[in-house]
């Protein structure tokens, strides 16, 4: 295999810089037990490291890609999140896309070849290259934030969003993942779509009121109660909001009982749950905002919950809390 050489290990590596310094989109948490060090991932494939969520050193590059392959040497990466399954790798799962090809045009609006693939490394910096199938999802089809998740049947998940772009009502769905995660079984299902949303709202061209059509980061987590939920995010107009959904069967396929309110604060969304060293639970997110210019701002952000009972709760003060051992 021949990986593309013109990607640097590192790329203006800084230290000491403030969790609210970073300007980053889709934050993902890996507290990795080993090193002991906490690993952000996101959109645009870099990596922060840090011991204690406030001062980061990075941003690290940390991926390698075959030119040959559906992604090209060069890929846009959206979301991108470390996974462990205990077999002594670090998988990366992230949803890359290929400029270059275009795989459909809807409502004059031209797709390009998008999809969700994971990566592998034998430890956390990486760095991280596909080992499995040339393709996980289909590739007629734009795909994005995959995440993994273990069902009750012991089987592995990539759970991802089919983008509205093409469909017009975005999707959620489960796709069997390989033993190994080296490749996908069989084909996707439907776990519920954007329509289902009691609280996303847009306008649409007649100007009514309606579901918003976007699906945005899914992650899959339980309470300690051991009921099945799915955080995700939509739009309420402008505004970028996340939800959650409990499934009624407590497996993946639902079926998934919406909230009716939104679950963060405005302008919060693509969430996901680690544990920090100490055992707390925290969700790392980003904020979705404008600036004097005009110009979208998006920043990580830590918030505390607990999952103690049968409802994910957030703590909205904890980003301003001092973090410490309990």
């Amino acid at each position: 295999m021949t990986m593309a050489q013109a990607q640097p290990r590192a790329f203006k590596v800084r230290s000491n810089i403030p969790t609210d310094s970073i300007r980053l989109s889709d934050p993902a948490i890996l507290a990795d037990q080993k090193t002991k060090m906490y690993y952000m991932t996101g959109t645009g494939g870099m990596m922060w490291r840090s011991a204690d969520l406030k001062l980061w050193e990075g941003p690290f590059r940390v991926t390698e890609f075959d030119a040959n392959s559906w992604m090209g040497a060069h890929p846009m990466i959206w979301a991108a999140e470390l996974h462990q399954t205990g077999d002594g790798y670090y998988y990366y799962f992230a949803t890359f896309t290929n400029q270059a090809v275009k795989i459909d045009t809807v409502r004059g609006n031209v797709i390009e070849r998008r999809a969700s693939q994971v990566l592998r490394a034998d430890n956390p910096m990486g760095p991280y290259r596909a080992f499995g199938d040339a393709t996980y999802l289909p590739a007629n089809r734009p795909t994005l934030d995959g995440t993994f998740w273990r069902d009750t049947d012991g089987k592995p998940y990539m759970v991802f969003c089919g983008e509205w772009l093409q469909n017009w009502n975005g999707t959620i769905e489960k796709i069997e993942l390989k033993p190994d995660l080296s490749g996908t079984v069989g084909e996707s299902k439907l776990l519920f779509r954007a329509s289902d949303s009691p609280w996303s709202r847009e306008k649409d061209e007649q100007g009514n009121i309606t579901w918003n059509k976007v699906t945005d980061g899914p992650w899959v987590f339980r309470t300690g109660t051991g009921r099945l939920g799915m955080l995700w995010t939509s739009w309420v107009y402008d505004v970028y909001t996340q939800g959650v959904a409990y499934s009624a069967s407590g497996t993946l396929d639902g079926p998934w009982i919406q909230e009716p309110e939104p679950i963060t604060p405005p302008t919060y969304g693509h969430s996901m749950l680690f544990q920090r060293f100490d055992g707390q639970w925290m969700m790392s997110v980003h904020s979705h905002t404008k600036d004097a210019q005009g110009r979208t701002v998006r920043i990580p952000h830590f918030f505390e919950v607990d999952l103690s009972g049968d409802k994910l709760m957030i703590d909205i003060l904890s980003p301003k809390k001092k973090t410490k051992k309990k």
